[in-house]
């Protein structure tokens, strides 16, 4: 049987150059892979703006556009409250967690949970996120494998297979660098597009107001009812979305954490996530939904013939010209691919720090290590694809809903408690994500008498958003319990891992006293000075210290003078002796090479607080 292609040969000559363009442009961002922080964590060197527009790309994945735009033709404005819950998750992540995993030069979270707990915590929380995170792009590629079925009929397993070889590819060649700057790109497109289209509707509708009028009077609300329907309820949404995957996107996605580690300070992972959360999200809550809202307009009117999960496509078919059309599904493919290429290199980043180097080679240099998180990614992209029949046998939404609530409620207490509770101790942590995960999975087999109780009158239909809520409270009740009958842990044994210990965690930062006066940027000139053998030490100008409030063994940050580079040539170095010359940054060659930096190259230089 045969699948009927939608839109024309230039929409799909566009497709396939969309993909070897992202292709070629990851590919040729290998060029900066140098070392496993360049692959793990783009060599710390992006802006704020960057980032966020990566991390939209990231959140705007898998299923998005089809889910939302279905959500939004069944149950109207109500369809973007998944991406406006994040918001009460912003003091705990800029005021605490940011801090913590930063300074602290954490890698990977279960490395977090050996240095604030133990090793068997440790080794728990590896088989569980490795767990998540593989499953996560099993999802992914099932999604990608489907939507080039609908589009270009291809079978599921070939669709999943050449998208998976095409991301593995460039985060192979690339790391984190090519992962951040292809979905800085996918992310562009993804807004541009789901806007475009929304307006498109707007105005083919005859303006805001008949767009408004054509809309049943349902449909008008910002929130479901808090308790119906079942299957889209506010208190089902918000257990779900809001408290369980909100707070495991936050603060157990590898692929998020790598994405704040990142950046080049901590100053500028606050701006990333202030304006990723308050602006750039809701615009991606308005570019997935809007299309259905206008499908359903669109059907109200007479104009338009769809069920909800088709109204993606059949709005963009109907408003877009051939060529437009292409640029839409490359949007819609972009979605897809930002977060499988996301989740690919963070199962690398987990492989390599928390089972090859402290279990299987110890003694592994930097180079053997970036040579295993280039395998393993390829061997992660496979692993995912391995699983692409098991997960076609259900529905997408079905085997989200179901793995994310099964998996993340319990790793999700565990940081939050040890983030926030000083006596808190790894007793307790392991007892919570072991017993957490246990009563979870007990009740797939006992739903009615577990997760009954928590439902809110909705029924069995609410259960798989109520799983989450559930898995919340046994693995929080677990923790709680535990922690007053064990003894608490020495506060020097976790120092700068909990609230209120964030100072100290600057002091091992830095490696000294922090120094947290204010100043500004110094303009200056490049010199490379093969007298210098520490790469990272510079002679910086007496006025520009002065200038920065900076002084000698201060942590310093170089970049391009040019904004738009958003960091890629860029590098970070430590203030040593006084340059003589006025104006003159003195760096060393290994310092310039990392920066892309050339002889009387103009930069600014910072100082990272």
């Amino acid at each position: 049987m045969t699948t009927q292609l939608i839109g024309s040969h230039l929409d799909y000559i566009v497709v396939v150059l969309y993909f070897v363009i992202v292709l070629g442009f990851g590919l040729y961002f290998g060029r900066y892979t140098a070392s496993t922080k360049d692959f793990f964590f783009g060599g710390q060197r992006f802006s704020w703006w960057l980032i966020s527009f990566s991390c939209v790309a990231t959140v705007v994945g898998s299923y998005s556009f089809i889910k939302y735009s279905a959500a939004g033709f069944r149950y109207g404005i109500c369809s973007t409250q998944s991406y406006l819950n994040d918001w009460f998750w912003l003091p705990i992540t800029v005021l605490l967690w940011i801090p913590i995993i930063y300074y602290r030069k954490i890698i990977t979270i279960p490395e977090y949970m050996q240095h604030r707990f133990d090793r068997k915590t440790r080794i728990a929380a590896t088989f569980i996120i490795l767990l998540y995170l593989v499953g996560y792009i099993g999802i992914n590629l099932v999604t990608l494998g489907r939507t080039l079925h609908t589009l270009m009929g291809w079978e599921i397993m070939t669709g999943a297979t050449v998208t998976a070889i095409a991301v593995g590819a460039y985060v192979y060649a690339g790391g984190q660098t090519a992962v951040i700057m292809t979905d800085l790109i996918q992310g562009v497109i993804l807004l541009m597009a789901g806007l475009g289209l929304f307006f498109a509707g707007v105005y083919h509708l005859g303006g805001f107001g008949e767009f408004w009028a054509l809309l049943p009077t349902s449909h008008k609300f910002i929130f479901s009812e808090f308790n119906a329907p079942p299957e889209f309820s506010f208190v089902g949404i918000f257990a779900q979305d809001g408290l369980a995957n909100t707070g495991a996107f936050m603060l157990m996605n590898q692929g998020i954490i790598m994405r704040f580690m990142s950046l080049k300070s901590v100053q500028e992972a606050r701006k990333m996530t202030f304006f990723w959360i308050l602006v750039l999200a809701p615009l991606a809550a308005l570019a997935v939904s809007g299309a259905g809202w206008v499908a359903k307009a669109m059907v109200v009117k007479g104009e338009l013939n769809t069920e909800a999960g088709d109204s993606f496509i059949k709005v963009a078919h109907f408003l877009c010209r051939p060529g437009v059309f292409g640029f839409v599904l490359a949007a819609l493919i972009a979605a897809l691919m930002s977060t499988a290429d996301t989740l690919i290199n963070a199962v690398s980043a987990i492989f390599v720090n928390d089972v090859y180097h402290p279990y299987l080679k110890p003694g592994a240099d930097d180079q053997q290590c970036l040579k295993v998180a280039k395998i393993s990614s390829l061997v992660a992209a496979g692993l995912g694809l391995a699983l692409v029949p098991i997960f076609a046998r259900d529905t997408l939404y079905g085997a989200h809903a179901m793995f994310t609530a099964a998996v993340t409620p319990p790793i999700v207490m565990v940081i939050l408690m040890g983030v926030l509770w000083r006596r808190y101790n790894h007793t307790a942590a392991f007892a919570t994500m072991v017993g957490g995960s246990a009563l979870v999975f007990l009740s797939f087999k006992w739903d009615h008498a577990l997760i009954g109780p928590l439902d809110f009158g909705m029924g069995a239909g609410s259960y798989k958003f109520m799983r989450a809520l559930f898995g919340l409270i046994a693995s929080g009740v677990i923790g709680v319990a535990v922690t007053f009958l064990t003894r608490a842990q020495p506060l020097s044994r976790i120092a700068g891992l909990v609230a209120g210990t964030q100072v100290e965690a600057m002091r091992q930062f830095k490696g000294g006293e922090p120094n947290r006066r204010i100043g500004k940027k110094a303009g200056l000139m490049v010199k490379i000075d093969v007298a210098l053998s520490e790469a990272d030490i510079a002679l910086v100008p007496r006025a520009a210290l002065d200038k920065m409030a900076a002084e000698s063994g201060d942590l310093l940050y170089a970049c391009h003078s040019s904004w738009w580079y958003g960091g890629l040539r860029s590098v970070h170095l430590k203030a040593g002796g006084l340059a003589a010359e006025e104006g003159v940054l003195h760096i060393s060659p290994a310092a310039a090479s990392s920066a892309n930096f050339s002889e009387g190259q103009q930069i600014l230089l910072e100082k990272i607080i």
